[in-house]
């Protein structure tokens, strides 16, 4: 729920500032009450716009929890192509889905992140939605894998790498110990990966 580009307009600065307040005020509610016991109209109150201007930013409940998708995807892609010499598409991977998890609202060093995740994994509707969100951008991380490795857009490893890889970050963050899980899980992709494309 951050901006991380200030709009240059009026009207753009103020639509963002208005769509900042929605997701400042969504975040402080379900995090102080639970998700389930508010509303949208709560939280449009609370941010002093009414529920149509909500929706004009934000497409549902959910979606105010969750407000980075293209961020999200832009910065998967990155993790591939601008990853340091000699490192890995796996190793990349690994390092961007377990430190860099802008998904979130919270960032992991922020001290709500606990209470954010738990709040995500405990609430049904919150977990699948994440989980949809998050698999959309299977698609533009297998083509970037291909150009990275010169594979044609199609290739089944870069787009199986692209699959497990993600699939694997709801099972890191659930984890007791989300590095080992990371570890673990990365360690078997790296495997196979290096097996099919040397030197990737």
């Amino acid at each position: 729920m951050r901006v991380t580009e200030p709009p240059t307009g009026r009207r753009e600065r103020k639509k963002a500032q208005t769509r900042q307040s929605l997701a400042d005020a969504a975040l402080e509610l379900f995090l102080d009450r639970g998700y389930d016991q508010v509303g949208v109209k709560d939280v449009a109150d609370a941010a002093d716009v009414s529920v149509t201007t909500l929706f004009k930013h934000f497409s549902g409940k959910e979606a105010l929890v969750f407000d980075q998708d293209d961020d999200l995807e832009a910065a998967l892609v990155a993790a591939v192509r601008d990853r340091v010499p000699g490192t890995s598409i796996p190793q990349a991977l690994r390092e961007h889905i377990l430190l860099k998890q802008t998904q979130f609202a919270v960032h992991a060093t922020d001290p709500r992140f606990a209470d954010f995740t738990r709040m995500v994994q405990e609430t049904p509707a919150l977990r699948d939605y994440a989980h949809r969100m998050w698999m959309r951008h299977e698609a533009a991380l297998a083509r970037a894998i291909a150009e990275a490795v010169g594979a044609p857009e199609d290739d089944i490893s870069c787009t199986a790498l692209a699959h497990f890889a993600l699939e694997a970050r709801g099972f890191i963050l659930r984890h007791a110990e989300p590095h080992r899980a990371a570890d673990e899980a990365f360690a078997l992709l790296e495997r196979g990966w290096a097996a099919s494309h040397p030197g990737s």
